[in-house]
């Protein structure tokens, strides 16, 4: 997989993602190619699976900063919607039956849990999901 990243100039460089081959102690290769030059790195599966955790919660950082909270109606949240608050609160799956709307949300830490809304409450997201291209 190619990945696309610039650094702090502008200047563009690719990273590319591949687990090791066959025969070789299992990991994960990091190569990155630039304007300065090529840099080959390799890591356990576990330390690739911390990297990617490390680098989904500084994504979702970094568009929480950027983004100007909204209110949206019970009806209308959506499965990857963020609650406005101090604890994340991530919507995993919503149900209307027609009146009420059943929300079920999962916490930064894991946990999951259900709440029922009438459908035209106000709910207030920090970040609402991106339409999908």
């Amino acid at each position: 997989m190619l990945i696309r990243i610039e650094d702090t100039e502008g200047r563009g460089a690719t990273v590319e993602v591949a687990p090791r081959p066959p025969g070789e102690r299992p990991g994960v290769g990091l190569l990155i190619e630039g304007p300065p030059g090529r840099a080959s790195w390799t890591c356990s599966p576990e330390a690739a699976r911390e990297l990617a955790a490390a680098l989904v919660r500084a994504a979702g950082e970094a568009e929480d900063t950027l983004a100007e909270p909204v209110t949206v109606k019970a009806r209308d949240l959506l499965r990857g919607d963020v609650r406005d608050g101090h604890r994340t609160m991530t919507v995993e799956a919503v149900r209307t039956d027609g009146a009420n709307v059943q929300v079920t949300w999962t916490s930064g830490g894991g946990r999951s849990w259900s709440q029922l809304y009438e459908a035209g409450t106000d709910i207030r997201l920090r970040r609402r999901r991106r339409p999908e291209s």
